[in-house]
């Protein structure tokens, strides 16, 4: 046996499995917080509701005089929250921490999810049963890059985007606003026109059924129509449309990409799934906790992704108590500043490095025990 396979061993045998640390957990925490949550349906529903008033607004905006148009900013900015806020209550939503019938679950997900271009079915495929089962290994849709792939499309756009020692500020700016959207694109398009895992120019291509596929691309059809309906409204008038529905996204887009720059990116790849080695939590202001559902506690997510946000605090503590040091937490300021100071492509597990294999930094958070 090699030196590098005893390695791979030793790093096997010190990883933790999530069903195991849910395992221990789980009887430490009350019973309640497994239960689901309804009255969370009133954010999802809440912040819909900010959208279509915005909307409203905004198709007046071709009476209001010039010097008074920068008032309509702060609804931009109140609207651009509600789209975080329905990415993360719908995320909770389809994760069945809020209700368990499936059908409703589905229909409520279509509306959350339409603002970002991101079919229920196809959410449930990529992130509950891919990202979650698979994360930060080779196999997971939503890891970076390896140096060794090859620069197709899909990569090269993701080096131009993302935080990292490399990246022109002003492409980082356009990539806050739109990394999303190429983040959907990518995976879309290699199920709906390939389905196969041998697409390249995605991290790591995953497979659908057949009845999912159709779903899906029903699914894609009604949010064409719901956006279509949105620009019409606004009568296509490009006043209306940059600050009433463009503008509003990329505010919501790039705060939400915030946060999920910071839940895996700076992470090492790990051949079992050990969320405490292979995700991080950060802190922010209490308000941003409150206001975006605990979304900040990731590593406690992936260890109950069904579990009532509210309860990710307590989740924190247990860990903190029965594995102490080994969990990665870090300030948000702190963790971005690591996103600018390293590159973003894998050259093994532990080891990033640039477009033009120039430089190798060992991932900041990995930890000694590997």
């Amino acid at each position: 046996m090699t030196l590098q396979n005893l390695k791979n061993l030793a790093d096997e045998q010190i990883m933790v499995s999530q069903p195991e640390y849910a395992k221990k957990l789980r009887p430490l925490l009350p019973p309640e917080a497994f239960e689901p949550a309804p009255s969370k349906l009133v954010l999802l529903l809440l912040n819909l509701v900010i959208l279509m008033g915005g909307w409203a607004i905004a198709s007046t905006l071709d009476h209001w005089p010039a010097y008074l148009l920068w008032l309509y900013l702060p609804i931009s900015l109140v609207m651009g929250n509600s789209v975080i806020v329905l990415l993360f209550s719908s995320h909770n939503l389809m994760h069945g921490s809020v209700i368990r019938n499936r059908r409703i679950m589905s229909v409520l997900g279509l509306l959350g999810l339409a603002i970002l271009w991101m079919p229920p079915t196809q959410w449930k495929a990529v992130h509950n049963r891919e990202h979650h089962n698979k994360t930060n290994s080779l196999t997971d849709p939503d890891r970076n890059y390896l140096n060794e792939q090859p620069k197709t499309w899909g990569k090269w756009i993701q080096n131009l985007f993302v935080p990292s020692a490399e990246v022109n500020p002003l492409w980082l700016t356009v990539g806050m606003t739109s990394a999303w959207g190429v983040h959907t694109f990518r995976n879309l398009t290699s199920v709906l026109f390939f389905n196969d895992e041998s697409v390249d120019y995605v991290p790591a291509a995953f497979t659908v059924s057949d009845k999912e596929r159709r779903a899906i691309a029903g699914e894609v059809l009604i949010i064409l129509a719901l956006h279509l309906c949105i620009l019409s409204f606004l009568q296509f008038n490009p006043l209306k449309l940059v600050l009433g529905y463009f503008l509003p996204i990329g505010i919501g887009y790039a705060g939400l990409m915030f946060y999920i720059y910071t839940n895996h990116m700076l992470s090492p790849m790990t051949s079992i799934n050990d969320p405490l080695l292979n995700s991080l939590s950060i802190r922010v202001p209490k308000f941003f906790d409150w206001l975006h559902l605990n979304f900040s506690y990731h590593t406690e997510h992936h260890i109950f992704p069904g579990m009532n946000s509210d309860y990710y605090p307590q989740v924190r503590e247990l860990l903190e108590l029965h594995y102490p040091g080994r969990m990665n937490i870090l300030d948000a300021g702190e963790a971005w500043q690591l996103l600018l100071q390293t590159p973003r492509h894998y050259k093994d597990d532990n080891t990033f490095t640039d477009w033009s294999e120039e430089k190798s930094v060992t991932s900041p958070l990995s930890q000694s025990l590997l």
